[in-house]
């Protein structure tokens, strides 16, 4: 039993050994070890094959890592071979002694291939294990979700995650830039957006006015498709309009108290004549095939649409039935116009009872109490991204004591995030090519700075990158937590003020404003 015992451990060490190897983040499909190393000095050449691998040998060779052995005769290539049978963003990447060869079918599998090695390189110290990568990701949308209505922080924070989102595989930054608080991106046909619905945030209604210029939006969209990352933007309609509806009061659905201009106004024809307009000016600015419309919440502020006699008379004559049966109206309207500008719409899940034809809408589902209405969707057609508020909202507190932030029956742990999807996989048995992949989002009502954005952020969305990039099959949580110290000594070298789950009183919890929100989403 004692030499049973040994062997367990050897063979348990062996494998870790092998895993942390690897140091890479997310953990490749296949990874399979070889004798020696490759030494990166100043010697090292780089080349591709064509303009774009040209491109990104010349970045990966200033941006490596050299140890400080003596220089040596070593090279470093990349391919993009459309031949390949390869994923869509799948890459190989063979390591020898004298040798490192990269090859792809495509640019996006090119960079992803750079990224590992730039990662092999930095947490090698420049040595680089003998080793052979097929790697792919299990999910084409990998993302994460910004809201910048309710605190903003400019594009050079975000030029920061995009840059470590690249390093992770994520591939679409979720940009929620208009809800309540705030309106943040310029829209010149109707400039009051900013002079008027950008002023103020969660916790300062009379904050200055802050807000990305088309200039700004077009830059960091170029950043991001640098980084092989789709920019999504997300202009909240039929509720969270309020921004919008303090602006231009005309466009307004009424509502009482706090959720006064909660809503857009149902009815006119110029509210629908508005949402083109400023999505003729979205549409050029974001070449992304999605626009996300929200859709969630109406109920909060539609408190008129019950009296007005406008909207009343305007269900009869529609044969709409009642107040939500005027809210889905709303939403297939929306669905249309957004299909008009040849983009497809994402809406939060309640879009799935709207009647909305799955060739004009992608649904994510974020109400992880109603896993029927996942099921739902995916009975219906649907393509279906998963961001349900557990494990996948980052403004849930992610350790016991922890004081700030929203909890749900528990909070949102590391480990959670990476163990999913599997817990609801038997929800999706059957429907697995409709699911389009997952992502973190983080709401800011309790987020106001950096400090507080960063210790909310990471290291959970390292997690996320593994659970939608790396197979169910090479998932092992206890090596992910085993290799993690690497990817946080690269954030700290990025001064990221972030959580350590290894340690979990080594860092000060952040304070954040004391207004307290009772939404569950945005």
């Amino acid at each position: 039993m004692k030499h049973y015992s040994i062997l367990v451990h050897l063979l348990l060490w062996a494998v870790s050994t092998s895993l942390s190897a690897q140091n890479l983040f997310p953990t490749p499909a296949n990874y399979q070890r070889n004798k020696g190393e490759f030494i990166i000095t100043k010697a090292t050449k780089t080349y591709g094959n064509q303009t774009y691998a040209d491109k990104i040998a010349s970045q990966t060779s200033s941006n490596l890592t050299q140890s400080n052995e003596n220089a040596v005769a070593n090279v470093i290539a990349f391919f993009i071979e459309p031949q390949l049978k390869l994923a869509e963003e799948g890459y190989t990447l063979q390591v020898k002694t004298d040798s490192i060869i990269l090859k792809a079918a495509t640019e996006a599998g090119l960079f992803h291939a750079k990224e590992s090695l730039l990662q092999l390189s930095r947490f090698g110290n420049g040595k680089v294990k003998c080793c052979t990568i097929n790697d792919a990701p299990r999910y084409q949308w990998r993302g994460f979700m910004l809201d910048e209505s309710r605190h903003f922080f400019g594009k050079e924070k975000v030029k920061q995650y995009l840059d470590i989102m690249a390093s992770l595989r994520l591939n679409v930054f979720h940009w929620h830039l208009t809800d309540e608080p705030g309106w943040r991106i310029e829209i010149k046909k109707y400039p009051k957006l900013t002079q008027i619905g950008a002023v103020g945030n969660y916790h300062d209604p009379k904050a200055p006015a802050t807000f990305y210029t088309q200039e700004d939006i077009k830059e960091i969209v170029a950043y991001a498709a640098e980084r092989q990352i789709m920019v999504v933007p997300e202009f909240d309609m039929p509720g969270h309009a309020t921004a919008v509806c303090r602006a231009y009061p005309e466009y307004s659905g009424g509502g009482e108290g706090r959720w006064q201009h909660f809503t857009f106004h149902p009815c006119r024809e110029g509210t629908y004549r508005f949402i083109s307009d400023v999505l003729d000016e979205i549409v050029s600015l974001f070449p992304s095939p999605y626009i996300h419309i929200g859709g969630d919440e109406v109920h909060y502020g539609n408190q008129s649409w019950f009296t007005d006699p406008e909207i009343q008379n305007f269900i009869k004559e529609k044969k709409l039935v009642d107040e939500k049966g005027l809210e889905h109206y709303f939403l297939r309207r929306a669905a249309d116009i957004v299909a008009s500008k040849g983009k497809t719409m994402i809406g939060w899940d309640e879009i799935i009872d709207a009647g909305i034809s799955p060739r004009k809408a992608v649904v994510m589902w974020w109400r992880h109490d109603r896993q029927h209405q996942l099921v739902k969707a995916l009975e219906n057609g649907y393509r279906v991204i998963l961001t349900p508020r557990r494990p996948m909202y980052a403004d849930f507190t992610q350790f016991g004591a922890h004081k700030v932030g929203r909890q749900w029956a528990g909070y949102n742990t590391i480990e959670n995030l990476y163990n999913f999807p599997e817990p609801i996989s038997h929800l999706m048995k059957g429907y697995e090519n409709q699911v389009m992949g997952m992502q973190m989002s983080l709401w800011t009502e309790r987020v106001a700075d950096f400090k507080r954005l960063d210790f909310m952020v990471f290291p959970r969305l390292i997690a996320l990158a593994e659970a939608a990039w790396t197979p169910e099959k090479a998932k092992e949580c206890s090596m992910f937590m085993q290799r993690l110290p690497y990817f946080l000594k690269y954030l700290d070298s990025m001064d990221i003020y972030y959580f350590n789950p290894l340690n979990p009183t080594e860092r000060e919890e952040p304070g954040a404003p004391e207004k307290e929100d009772v939404l569950q989403n945005g």
